[in-house]
């Protein structure tokens, strides 16, 4: 009954953010302040009728805060999410269950960070290892990079996929931030040459697999779908929202899964298509989590937009590439757009849908959206 209740009750109605770099000056409060006016000012919405928040448990700005600073109401909900990359989508999750149900009316989730220009989570090392950690990091896989790369290993080791398939992905991206002048890499187009000749980060990984180092905040507003006829711009329905945590799960290794290339997409998946009109066939355009290149492929699977090992092939002959088969994150994502834990692929999503993209997929009406695999996870299917 909840899932039918969800399904196209909200929309995303306002979208915002601030200019992207490797250092900005602002302060975290001050940038998520910013995205979030602009996603409201986007929808047409008074700050005022705020009342509902949702963010990641790593955002370091509380919703007290930022409450305050934009001048919202009395909030009625207000929820966080963990695991970083895997809970962009997540928010969107939360916003939709408390909008349908009538905890909040207008919603707002947003990340903002300073990745850029602060510290890196890892060096921290007075902070005592979680449990999975102790696992890992002791024997050098000290980074997200490391663990991914052996994720990577294997399923070179096991179905062939090559650095030729990671660069068709890299590539993509790169050539959608081409295209966008909000992007990082704007005009700095990327070659197969400069791809192989390009130093290491964590073999089988080089740099041009690995994320861009952002400052920056995104944010979007939420209503019910009624409401959402209201507003200034064209609504971007929530059609079905899913997030995943399999069993025995361990961290990016995911050591104790019988497989660990069956990973957090494989069970957000199952969910999020169980709820949903269409299938992976119908998906005019998708925003793929892509802190690393081999998330591509091993989320292509676990999604069903290929069969098990086949995420390597299915990036051959500009597949990604708009035109192709399934043209994906069409900012530049957070390989060539910006890396803020994702948030960036769900606006992206909504621009797909209004048809005000820089890259736009001609006629989209259905987008899929995810979060990190590898993480416990999440995704939202959006429709116009």
């Amino acid at each position: 009954m909840a899932a039918a209740t969800l399904k196209d009750a909200t929309a995303i109605v306002g979208i915002g953010r601030t200019p992207f770099a490797k250092q900005l000056p602002e302060s975290e409060k001050t940038l998520a302040c910013r995205a979030i006016l602009a996603a409201l000012d986007d929808a047409g919405i008074d700050p005022a009728e705020v009342d509902g928040f949702a963010s990641y448990t790593m955002e370091e700005t509380d919703e007290v805060e930022v409450a305050k600073a934009v001048g919202a109401g009395d909030v009625t909900f207000f929820s966080k999410v963990g695991y970083g990359g895997g809970g962009s989508c997540a928010t969107l999750a939360h916003l939709a269950s408390a909008v349908a149900t009538g905890q909040a009316n207008v919603a707002v989730a947003w990340r903002s960070r300073k990745r850029g220009s602060g510290k890196r989570p890892w060096t921290n090392t007075q902070v005592q290892l979680p449990t999975p950690a102790q696992w890992t990091r002791p024997y050098g896989l000290l980074r997200p990079a490391d663990e991914i790369g052996m994720l990577a290993r294997r399923h070179m080791h096991e179905y062939g996929t090559t650095r030729d398939h990671l660069f068709n992905v890299a590539l993509a991206c790169r050539n959608r931030a081409n295209q966008n002048p909000a992007a990082q890499m704007y005009e700095r187009p990327l070659t197969r040459e400069m791809y192989m000749n390009a130093r290491w980060i964590s073999e089988p990984l080089c740099l041009f697999d690995n994320c861009l180092e952002t400052d920056g905040a995104l944010a979007c507003v939420i209503v019910s779908a009624e409401r959402a006829r209201d507003c200034r711009q064209k609504p971007v329905y929530l059609h079905s929202v899913a997030q995943g945590l399999p069993a025995q799960h361990h961290g990016m290794v995911n050591y104790w899964n019988d497989d660990p290339l069956t990973g957090p997409a494989w069970t957000a998946a199952r969910h999020l298509w169980k709820q949903a009109d269409f299938g992976p066939e119908d998906v005019d355009v998708a925003q793929i989590y892509d802190a690393f290149t081999p998330l591509i492929p091993l989320s292509l699977e676990g999604y069903g937009f290929c069969g098990r090992g086949e995420g390597g092939a299915f990036t051959e002959g500009g597949a990604l590439e708009i035109g192709g088969r399934l043209p994906i994150n069409t900012s530049g994502g957070g390989l060539s757009e910006a890396y803020v834990h994702g948030f960036n692929l769900i606006n992206e999503g909504v621009r797909q849908l209004r048809g005000t993209s820089t890259a736009q997929v001609p006629d989209a009406a259905t987008c899929l959206v995810t979060a990190g695999e590898g993480v416990p996870t999440s995704a939202v299917l959006l429709r116009s």
